[in-house]
């Protein structure tokens, strides 16, 4: 995206990956050197919002935005900080606000996601446990993680982020309780400290067809820009921020910040990231109507590098003959195709 990431930010470099089938398959991914980085998030978003500082932008922290209203070729934001009410008038407001975007609902665009399309999520920050500091790993399976899965991202040579992805119907307890129980039937965790724990809500499907208004645009999480297959929406933030910003400089220079003006952000991003996003969504329809025996079968003929193109929206035709060797996957196939 062309900045600079410094060092300080990064925690672990990482050669790849490997993900761990239901009956203990592993399928593996080594770069034999570093293909990236586990960043340290919150001081990544702080770095971003110095950078934002310098270029201009003014950042007002601990302020609550309780109403939206359309004004007169401007969006009125109204604000609470620190007890106080204020107000301010923008030529376009751009809602980043997460999942289900409550700004975007105050403007008047429906952003409830159905609970399929949604992932409950909860993550702890251990230390103290056995892992491969140089690698990735991901569990899947319908009774460690239904409807979604597992990470160990390394942070240093005995820490890492463990989390838990899962969905409605398919689960039955909450994200906090596979997660707890995964680590207490893991022998490289079970041992280990929890340091920081977290939760939230990540969408993954359902995308929005229309993420403008009058003065208005949605983007990131709010605007369900995440890969519908790994929950991954740090690089559809970036993409969708800078096709945003240039989509603004435009309306600047006509002084039109109308729907009409602003909707080329919707063509631009429907006919290129997510068209690729919509391709993915067919790959998670397919992920979750696999049951534990068929991902195990899955595993003994799919390489590392067949399923990182597979999330990036490439690779289907190939994947779909492999699937109609088994009769009941037949039609799931076709869909691919």
């Amino acid at each position: 995206m062309g900045i600079e990431i410094p060092d300080s930010l990064k925690t672990r470099a990482i050669n790849g990956a490997t993900i761990y089938t239901p009956n203990g398959n592993s399928v593996n991914v080594d770069f034999n050197g570093p293909a990236g980085w586990v960043i340290e998030r919150k001081m990544l978003d702080k770095y971003l919002a110095k950078l934002a500082a310098k270029a201009g932008a003014k950042i007002i922290v601990k302020t609550n935005v309780y109403d939206v209203k359309k004004g007169d070729n401007c969006m009125i934001v109204k604000m609470k900080h620190r007890g106080e009410t204020f107000e301010i008038k923008a030529k376009v407001l751009v809602a980043c606000d997460g999942v289900e975007s409550r700004i975007a609902r105050m403007v008047g665009i429906n952003t409830t996601l159905k609970l399929e399309d949604i992932c409950s999520c909860a993550q702890f920050e251990m230390t103290g446990i056995e892992i491969d500091s140089r690698m990735l790993e991901l569990y899947i399976g319908n009774e460690i993680a239904p409807g979604g899965y597992i990470w160990i991202f390394p942070k240093g040579p005995d820490s890492a982020n463990v989390g838990i992805g899962i969905r409605k119907p398919f689960a039955k307890k909450s994200a906090l309780t596979y997660l707890e129980k995964f680590i207490k039937t893991n022998e490289k965790l079970k041992n280990g400290s929890i340091i920081e724990a977290n939760a939230g809500g990540v969408p993954v499907g359902g995308f929005l067809e229309t993420m403008v208004d009058d003065n208005f645009i949605i983007a990131g999480d709010a605007a369900r820009q995440v890969n519908p297959i790994h929950g991954g929406g740090i690089s559809e933030g970036f993409v969708s921020g800078m096709l945003v910003a240039k989509i603004i400089a435009k309306a600047k220079e006509k002084n039109d910040f109308s729907k009409k003006v602003l909707s080329e952000y919707d063509k631009k991003w429907n006919d290129g990231r997510g068209k690729k996003l919509k391709k993915v969504l067919k790959l998670r329809h397919l992920e979750e109507r696999l049951t534990d025996q068929e991902m195990n079968w899955l595993s003994e003929y799919i390489k590392g590098e067949e399923i990182i193109n597979l999330a990036k929206a490439s690779g289907f035709k190939k994947l779909a003959f492999l699937l109609m060797k088994k009769p009941r996957l037949i039609g799931i196939a076709r869909k691919l195709m």
